[in-house]
């Protein structure tokens, strides 16, 4: 089967009330030896990804879909994280079609610049917006934060980014840009297409377009990356895929001290650690730690 051979193009009634909405979260893993690292952690992700970059990756987004931007929302919280809503709509009907079926750009393909943010946050004009609001939306919380033992030293940062269009553009093109723009080495996705949509006969159509399966529209070099499986509920148009980045190399891990600074029973404890926090995140269970 040719997965992007695209759908026979339906004529619709009106506009297409499909609703398409990706559930992205993504985690950083990290191992620092003391509580000093673990607060130098915490306070490099929250500059990292503050409410401005989080603004700059969501307006990426929003442009690689083909949507507009109607509005904005930022917020950065104390002591860490911070939030921001975008209200999108689709792009006029006169731009040129984007194939929903297809996988999207990596970040080097897309990436606009720091410089060209501010130009990029302007309220679009009024006649480049169409008249149908399409309810879409584009938000996304970041949640950093260490365990409450500081001789543990696991500290982590989640990211939770949420897409949501009606109309024609898809959020799947987003995938590979948000893979890499974000310190991923635990990624769990879900994908739901709602609702319907009629065409001029009156018959409803509960999707427009083909999937299977998530990790298709995942680019295939940063696929091999990852550890991946599947759970779908196909006849309700539900797709969940779990990624867990295969590379277990410990100084990936670590902030604050590399690992030959480390002594061998020292990087045997960090390595175990680092590896049951991800199995517990990937698995989404608690697990007996042996040792």
């Amino acid at each position: 089967m040719d997965l992007f051979k695209p759908l026979k193009k339906l004529r619709l009634e009106s506009f297409n009330n499909l609703t398409k909405t990706l559930s992205f979260n993504i985690y950083d893993v990290c191992y620092a030896p003391n509580e000093e690292a673990q607060r130098e952690y915490l306070s490099y992700i929250d500059e990292a990804y503050n409410a401005r970059r989080l603004t700059q990756i969501l307006t990426e987004v929003a442009q690689i879909i083909g949507a507009n931007i109607l509005n904005i929302a930022h917020q950065d919280y104390d002591p860490q994280g911070a939030s921001v809503t975008m209200l999108i709509s689709e792009l006029p009907i006169t731009e040129e079609p984007l194939n929903p079926e297809a996988p999207g750009p990596l970040p080097d393909a897309s990436a606009r610049g720091e410089n060209n943010l501010e130009l990029q946050l302007e309220a679009p004009h009024k006649e480049s917006v169409v008249a149908h609001l399409d309810k879409s939306h584009i938000t996304v919380h970041t949640y950093p934060e260490s365990h409450p033992d500081p001789a543990n030293g696991i500290a982590t940062f989640r990211a939770d980014i949420d897409v949501s269009t009606c109309g024609k553009i898809s959020p799947l093109r987003a995938l590979n840009y948000l893979i890499h723009s974000l310190e991923s080495d635990i990624v769990i996705i879900d994908y739901r297409v709602r609702g319907f949509t009629r065409d001029v006969k009156g018959v409803k159509h509960y999707i427009d377009h083909k999937i299977n399966s998530i990790q298709n529209f995942v680019d295939k070099q940063t696929l091999a990356r990852y550890q991946a499986i599947d759970v779908n509920v196909y006849q309700e148009n539900i797709f969940h895929t779990k990624m867990m980045l295969k590379d277990s190399k410990l100084d990936n891990y670590l902030f604050g001290v590399k690992e030959a600074d480390l002594s061998p029973q020292e990087q045997k404890v960090a390595g175990q650690r680092v590896h049951h926090e991800i199995a517990e995140i990937f698995s989404g269970t608690n697990m007996v730690r042996v040792g």
